[in-house]
């Protein structure tokens, strides 16, 4: 099936070449330009923040970078596209929701493009049989089959994750268009498996049909990684903060909050500010993780570099002791 090619690398502005560290750059500096709470003009920024999402998904996983790679660097932003026969080893029938009987199932609403679900997305689930050829003759009409089940894969943002939401998702099946609610607990994570029951495939023989699956793919965040329910985020501390201990302003998903920077903090120290997370599924929430990143000023003044030069002398330290 033809899709519209993505240039991943258009998207967030960045070189075929570009390292990792410039890929995570470009991409933070355009989330926070585009992020839906920020931006002014809300639905251009959302269908922006999902495109330079998906482009980071890729190219920010070196597996996925390298299998987009391979597609070459020829491919113009928009242009129709086909997975070649055989790549990916899913002989160019990687389309989500594509099954065993010759259907396809597009969707539409979950934060991916076309061109993402044919070549990364979740595709049917189980491996199922059609319903014919069965011993002794028998004609399939009377066998109930069950529909299969159909997968594919559903974008939530943090904030979405934080206090849960309700999204429609679009599914077309065929010429058939259909609708659906799908709620978003407050608590999801990653690869969990969104279940919307009895809207898959239908079913042969008065069965009853299978079931929706959306998986989630927590959306990336210009501030925070992900571990299990716990907040990463990386805060730049000054080397007098580091060594005098300060009081500094962190952003969570509720708003910032001041934490204190002991005496002595050390670079890549981790400082836990507890129940700042995402929300468990029971009850709670995970924690906010701090990790102290000690810059060194690039540029000094003559009476900063007095100041310097006279700790250097005071001081007893010896980082190589």
């Amino acid at each position: 099936m033809a899709v519209q090619y993505k240039d991943y690398y258009e998207s967030l502005g960045v070189s075929r070449t570009a390292s990792d560290a410039e890929i995570k750059k470009a991409f933070r500096k355009l989330a926070r330009e585009y992020h839906p709470d920020v931006a002014k003009d809300k639905k251009k920024a959302e269908e922006k923040f999902k495109e330079i999402n998906e482009a980071y998904e890729v190219l920010s996983d070196s597996a996925k970078r390298k299998k987009y790679d391979e597609l070459g660097a020829n491919w113009k932003q928009g242009a129709e596209f086909q997975a070649p026969p055989g790549w990916g080893g899913a002989g160019g029938r990687n389309f989500r929701g594509g099954n065993a009987r010759g259907e396809e199932f597009e969707f539409s609403g979950t934060g991916f493009s076309d061109f993402f679900e044919q070549l990364f997305g979740a595709r049917g689930r189980g491996a199922g049989f059609s319903g014919r050829g069965f011993p002794g003759g028998y004609a399939e009409e009377e066998y109930a089959e069950r529909g299969r089940d159909i997968e594919g894969d559903i974008m939530v943002t943090l904030e979405e994750a934080m206090r849960g939401s309700v999204r429609t998702v679009n599914v077309r099946h065929n010429s058939r268009n259909e609708s659906y609610q799908v709620k978003i607990p407050a608590g999801v994570t990653e690869g969990q498996k969104l279940r919307v029951a009895g809207r898959g495939e239908a079913g042969a023989g008065g069965g009853e049909a299978g079931d929706l699956y959306l998986r989630v793919r927590l959306a990336k965040h210009p501030d925070f990684e992900v571990s299990d329910h716990n907040l990463i985020y990386e805060a730049e501390v000054a080397p007098w903060e580091a060594v005098l201990g300060a009081s500094i302003s962190v952003p969570t998903l509720d708003g910032r909050v001041n934490i204190k920077i002991p005496p002595g903090t050390q670079n890549g120290q981790k400082l836990r500010v507890r129940g700042r997370g995402l929300p468990l599924r029971g009850e709670g929430q995970g924690d906010l993780i701090v990790v102290t990143q000690i810059q060194v000023p690039k540029t000094i003044s003559d009476t900063e570099r007095k100041l310097w030069e006279q700790l250097s002398k005071e001081s007893k330290f010896n980082p190589r002791d």
